[in-house]
C-alpha cells in the first residue's frame, strides 16, 4: 500500500481508499451523505458508532464488518450489523470475552484467535480490594504515585448524588477529594452527560498531564490510553459486573510502570455475589478466566436466541464446564455435517429430529 499525500493507495485498487466516518454527532446533511456514498459503493470503507445500525443506513456491497469492543453491542445489534450485507464476513473484538461469546465459541459458532501475551515490557495490574476501614491506607499508595509523577483514575457508579443508592457520585466524590486526600493534587472531573467536546477537551488535559486525577464514570470504560496513568480507583465496585471492572482495570498498565487497580467496597461484606466477583478480580488479570467464572454466575443464556444470562440453556447432559466432552462433541458434529449437511440420510433421521429445535430457535433470532 503506498501513501499520495497522506491518502493510501492500494495497488490493486488504483486509486486512493474512500474512508468515511459515521457518527451520531453529524448533522443531517452530512448523515444523508454519507448515507448516500454507502449505498451507491461511494466509500470502501465505513468507520462508526451505533449509527451505522440505523435502517436508513443500506450498504449492499458489504464484504467484512468488524466489531469492536463487541461486548458493547446487543445480540440483536450483531445480527442486525450483519444483514446490511450478503452473509459478510464478521470479526469480533474484545479485550472482555462476555458468558454469551464463550458459550457460542464452546458451541463451534464462532472460531476464536486468542492473545493471551502482555505486549512486551508491561507487568500485570496488581489489584486490592479495599474495604471501608482500609481506605486511608489506600490513599497513601495514590499520593506515593502521584508524588512520582504518575497519575490516577477515580471511577464511580453514578454522575450525582442519589438519595436511593448508598453509593458515591462522581460530582460528589471530586469535590470531596479536592478539599480531603487529594486536595495537593490537580483534578478533572468527567462524565457522560457533558457536550462532546468539553469530554475531549477534558482528556486531552488529562493526557497532557495538565491533571493528575481524572475522577469520572463509566465513561472512560473504553477507547483511553494514558500510559503515564498507573492507578486506578473504582468506587462502589460491587455494583458492577466483572466485564465491566476488568474493562476498567484496563484503563491502566499501558507502560513498562507498576499499576494497581483499587477496588473499593462500600460495605465490609457486600454479599456473596458482589464478593465473588470482587474476588476473581483480585485473583486473575486473565480475561477469559474472568469470562468463565461470569458464565458461572449468571448463566449461559441462550445459545441461540436474545437471552444473555440465566439458566436457559438448551443442553441436556453437558454443562458449559464440560470442557471436552463439549469439544469432542463439537469433532462428531462436523464429521457428519461433512457427509450430510442436511441431515437426510436414514441414519441420520433421529439426530434431524433432535436438532429441530436449535434450527427454530436460530430462525428466530435471524
Amino acid at each position: 500500500m503506498t501513501a499520495l499525500d497522506g491518502v493510501f493507495m492500494p495497488p490493486w485498487l488504483g486509486r486512493p481508499l474512500r474512508v468515511l466516518l459515521l457518527t451520531g454527532s453529524l448533522t443531517p446533511a452530512q448523515k444523508a451523505q454519507i448515507r448516500a456514498d454507502a449505498a451507491h459503493g461511494g466509500a470502501d470503507i465505513i468507520i462508526g458508532t451505533h449509527a451505522v445500525l440505523e435502517d436508513d443506513v443500506v450498504i449492499p456491497r458489504l464484504a467484512m464488518a468488524v466489531v469492536d469492543e463487541q461486548h458493547r453491542f446487543g445480540v440483536m445489534q450483531r445480527v442486525k450489523l450483519r444483514q446490511k450485507g450478503l452473509n459478510p464476513h464478521l470479526l469480533v473484538m474484545t479485550a472482555t470475552p462476555i458468558p454469551r461469546t464463550l458459550a457460542l465459541t464452546v458451541y463451534g459458532d464462532l472460531e476464536v484467535s486468542t492473545i493471551s501475551e502482555m505486549p512486551p515490557g508491561r507487568k500485570p495490574v496488581k489489584t486490592v480490594w479495599v474495604q471501608p476501614h482500609e481506605r486511608e491506607e489506600a490513599y497513601d499508595v495514590i499520593r506515593e504515585r502521584l508524588d512520582a509523577g504518575e497519575q490516577a483514575f477515580v471511577i464511580c457508579p453514578l454522575v450525582e448524588e442519589s438519595e436511593s443508592l448508598d453509593v458515591r457520585s462522581a460530582e460528589e466524590e471530586f469535590e470531596r477529594l479536592r478539599a480531603g486526600p487529594l486536595k495537593r493534587y490537580r483534578l478533572e472531573l468527567l462524565h457522560g452527560r457533558m457536550p462532546g467536546r468539553v469530554k475531549d477537551e477534558i482528556m486531552e488535559r488529562f493526557g497532557r498531564h495538565e491533571a493528575d486525577v481524572l475522577v469520572s464514570t463509566s465513561v472512560i470504560e473504553v477507547g483511553i490510553d494514558v500510559p503515564n496513568a498507573t492507578v486506578i480507583v473504582i468506587e462502589g465496585a460491587e455494583r458492577f459486573g466483572l466485564s465491566q471492572l476488568h474493562q476498567f482495570r484496563g484503563r491502566v498498565g499501558r507502560s513498562p510502570k507498576q499499576s494497581y487497580c483499587l477496588l473499593f467496597s462500600t460495605e465490609d461484606d457486600p454479599g456473596p455475589d458482589a464478593r465473588e466477583r470482587l474476588e476473581a478480580m483480585v485473583d486473575t488479570t486473565d480475561g477469559f478466566k474472568l469470562a468463565e467464572v461470569d458464565l458461572a454466575m449468571r448463566g449461559e443464556g441462550e445459545a441461540w436466541g436474545r437471552v444473555q444470562s440465566g439458566a436457559n440453556s438448551m443442553l441436556r447432559v453437558a454443562r458449559l464446564t464440560d470442557r471436552d466432552i463439549l469439544v469432542h462433541a463439537r469433532r462428531l458434529a462436523a464429521e457428519v455435517l461433512a457427509v450430510d449437511p442436511r441431515l437426510q440420510k436414514a441414519d441420520h433421521r433421529a439426530l434431524a429430529m433432535a436438532v429441530r429445535p436449535f434450527l427454530e430457535k436460530a430462525t428466530e433470532a435471524n
